[in-house]
């Protein structure tokens, strides 16, 4: 056909449907209702000839059916009248001999979605319900679904949905999903088809007869049923042994999923299923298609949530090839840092250290990021390798490197002379502006160190004018400040000319309102500006434990094969574009609750419909004397090193200026806030690993944030942990110090000390022990002052804290002596 504009192609059309020379020619008329298809997939709208259409459906010639009714459910909308005159043929066809039509012609009706057309579809569609041909049926049970779809609000009849209750019955195992499907959209108001025990186990039975999406389909839906008995839960766990290594991976994750939501109770089952599912999720890591490898990857992350070793002997399935696209190598290098030990450490580095100069830049910028997490625990080898890479003088890399030394610093203080030493030179390689903030906020930090540090501030305010960057602007003025407060002479001149700049001739509101505020501050005094711009740093002697604790199953088990995991996989997967650690906003939620605040610059953790029962299993239920109520402890959400020092010292700033005049503004706040001082008396805990110490704080779900080596004077642990909502109390987090000075306490003074009064804003825990240590033990002991902060207040769940918290360390204690 030539070209011919849309009006022009119509009418040529219907000049050659309404010829009878070509309607004789049942090959020239099905070619000419393919040009009107393939017209309207072209975007020509062709509704015009629904008529002419209409009349080719009465034909015997199934493909030309199959023609005539894709372009009569496209444009019945626009014809609603005419589609009427469709209806007749079509009921016509829901009676010819062959199954085919039979079939073809339900569909079609359904798909004209038109209300109007309801009470002409109900008939031969509860026909096609007893039809003998299966093909029918099976159009016939979906069909029900469209029609409820069109009209929601009307009741549902209890003949039809007996009917495909029935059908659940049918030797055809597709006519048995179906039926599934459409009693899930039939009876979603009601929560959907009533699951009981002879229809999960007829399922269960017929489970191999379906394709790999009509088993998901029954396992998702068999997650509701819960057995009546322990004896009937084995044997459904046996039915489901064969799909847990089944070669699909879509039915062992559904599978999976189902294990863990029959074994919530058995933790033992549960880990024993995940073991299994460990070949198939890693036979779907090299899966050919891409989108299966990242999903796979993801999931196995989840996992790695309550079993970190369970990958740890096939680390190197997680190398990355060098054709994968960079989402899954950037994956792979996640999972990479979660399986890192002291066996493997020396591989994994040079592996990660191989990709930092990937051709791909956000793939290098990960590698790099992900050497800098290792380095939290390995911070001598990953330096090294950090400081080697600023060696290549490559903008990006340049520009990862001081990034992530910015962030190990922040959280591992001991390795600010190294990063000292590195930055010589540095700021001529970067370019972008997150590099620049970051080399900004070190020279600020740790300015006293660096020689060259007021000449490359110098350069950077000699460049203020043509700085693009907001936050480079403000970074540069506070760094200049900090700068200022440890070497006047030499920064005293250029952070005057950066002030002037920044009052008189900078346009931006925000800079010019820091530049003020500087300038004032300086107005005050030194001192003052020292107590502003320079708060407490980091204990270096502090090491921060990174290795994730092993979470619950159930913390977890009801995101698993879903969504879930691919959205905080997508979150982390981003590359780091945050600002200093002071300049981190934080916005905190509505209701106030302390542990909203926490998460704010996290992913929203997942909070299932089964969260209740699962913190009820992992409830601690250790109890001090004269406390009835148990605490429910979780530690999660997790909590960043970085924002459990800014809430601690927070918290003791507002602690300290209550008894400062003109602090009434803070009393609502601290109304809402306690802080408790204790003392626990017990042996040779001082002297514990960090690695059993931590051990024994997860198994009631307390997390040890970090530590003081051992026999180091003086001794501390930072510890943190959530309390679970009950019907009577919120949710709280509760912040908590270990401190060991090295003195000892004579036991009369320690008794003498447990019966003293407590100060204004701390509670006094009941029923504590008057006997801590056996008879024949020495008369003193080492006195673990334990620090405890709590918001919203919630005296009953403090006292169940630390009465867990005191239970283990004088079980660590014992088990030392």
């Amino acid at each position: 056909m030539p070209y011919l504009g849309s009006e022009d192609t119509v009418r040529e059309l219907r000049r050659a449907l309404s010829n009878p020379n070509v309607q004789s020619d049942q090959l020239r008329y099905r070619n000419t209702i393919l040009k009107v298809i393939r017209a309207m997939s072209q975007g020509v709208d062709v509704s015009g000839l629904f008529t002419e259409m209409v009349k080719a459906c009465a034909t015997v010639d199934i493909v030309q059916k199959k023609l005539v009714y894709v372009f009569l459910c496209s444009y019945a909308a626009v014809n609603p009248e005419l589609s009427l005159l469709v209806i007749n043929t079509l009921r016509k066809d829901c009676q010819d001999p062959n199954p085919m039509v039979r079939s073809l012609a339900l569909r079609n009706m359904t798909n004209l979605r038109l209300p109007s057309l309801v009470e002409y579809v109900e008939q031969p569609l509860t026909a096609g319900l007893r039809d003998r041909a299966a093909c029918v049926r099976r159009v016939a049970v979906l069909g029900w679904a469209k029609l409820h779809d069109l009209q929601p609000s009307s009741e549902i009849d209890a003949a039809v949905a007996n009917e495909l209750y029935s059908l659940l019955r049918d030797p055809d195992p597709v006519v048995m999903v179906n039926c599934l499907r459409a009693l899930e959209e039939i009876l979603k108001e009601e929560g959907g088809v009533a699951i009981n025990k002879p229809i999960t186990h007829h399922l269960l039975n017929r489970l191999k007869e379906l394709d790999v999406w009509g088993q998901c389909e029954v396992l998702k839906v068999l997650q509701r049923y819960r057995p009546q008995s322990e004896e009937e839960l084995f044997d459904i766990l046996s039915l489901l042994d064969a799909s847990l290594v089944s070669p699909h991976p879509p039915v062992m994750a559904a599978t999976l999923s189902l294990f863990l939501s029959l074994c919530s109770g058995l933790p033992a089952v549960s880990l024993a299923a995940l073991e299994r599912a460990r070949g198939p999720l890693l036979a779907a890591c090299g899966s050919a298609s891409r989108e299966m490898r990242f999903t796979a990857l993801c999931h196995i992350q989840l996992l790695l949530r309550s079993l970190p070793g369970l990958m740890g002997a096939h680390y190197k399935r997680f190398f990355c090839g060098y054709a994968e696209p960079a989402f899954i190598k950037q994956r792979k290098m996640q999972v990479l840092v979660e399986l890192v030990n002291d066996e493997n450490v020396a591989m994994l580095l040079d592996e990660l250290k191989g990709y930092c100069t990937d051709v791909n830049t956000d793939t290098a910028q990960a590698a790099i990021s992900a050497i800098g997490r290792i380095g939290r625990s390995y911070s001598d080898r990953c330096l090294e390798i950090l400081t080697g890479l600023l060696g290549l003088k490559q903008e990006h890399i340049t520009s990862a490197v001081v990034q992530t030394m910015r962030d190990l610093v922040w959280v591992c203080p001991q390795c600010s002379d190294t990063v000292c030493e590195a930055l010589e030179g540095c700021e001529e390689t970067l370019q972008d502006s997150q590099g620049r903030q970051a080399l900004l906020w070190l020279l600020g930090v740790y300015g006293e160190r660096v020689s060259g540090a007021p000449y490359t501030l110098e350069v950077f305010i000699d460049g203020v004018r043509s700085e693009a960057s907001l936050e480079v602007k403000m970074e540069l003025l506070t760094s200049t400040m900090k700068l200022f407060l440890c070497r006047p002479a030499e920064t005293q001149d250029m952070l005057g000319r950066l002030l002037h700049y920044c009052i008189e001739e900078e346009t931006d509101m925000c800079v010019r309102d820091q530049g003020l505020l500087y300038y004032r501050l300086l107005h005050c005094g030194i001192e003052e500006t020292r107590k502003v711009l320079q708060g407490r740093r980091s204990d270096p002697s502090l090491g921060v434990l990174i290795g994730r604790p092993a979470e619950p199953i159930s913390q977890w088990a009801c995101s698993f094969n879903t969504l879930e995991p691919l959205k905080q996989g997508t979150a982390e997967t981003k590359a780091a574009s945050r600002g200093s650690p002071q300049h981190v906003t934080f916005d905190p939620k509505p209701n106030k609750h302390f542990s909203d605040t926490l998460t704010c610059n996290q992913a929203e953790a997942y909070s299932g419909p089964d969260s209740a029962s699962g913190c009820a299993d992992s409830c601690a239920d250790a109890q001090a004397p004269g406390v009835a109520l148990p605490v429910c402890l979780s530690p999660s959400p997790a909590l960043s090193p970085q924002e459990f020092e800014r809430l601690w010292l927070k918290r003791q700033v507002l602690h300290a200026d209550k008894v400062l005049p003109g602090a009434d503004n803070m009393a609502e706040e601290e109304e809402d806030y306690v802080c408790l001082e204790d003392g626990v008396r017990c042996l040779a805990i001082p002297g514990c690993s960090p690695q059993s110490l931590q051990a024994a704080m997860q198994l009631v779900n307390i997390q040890t944030l970090a530590f003081t080596p051992p026999h180091t004077l003086p001794w501390r642990v930072y510890l943190y942990s959530h309390t679970q909502p009950t019907d009577t109390a919120h949710r709280t987090l509760i912040l908590a110090e270990l401190l060991y000075t090295g003195q000892a306490k004579p036991r009369a003074a320690a008794a003498a000390a447990g019966q003293k009064g407590t100060a204004d804003g701390e509670v006094e825990v009941e029923g504590r022990e008057e006997e801590w240590m056996k008879e024949g033990e020495e008369a003193t002991a080492d006195e673990v002052k334990v620090t405890v902060k709590q918001q919203p207040r919630d005296d009953k769940a403090l006292k169940g804290f630390l009465s867990i918290l005191t239970t283990v360390l004088h079980t660590l204690s014992s088990d030392r002596k």
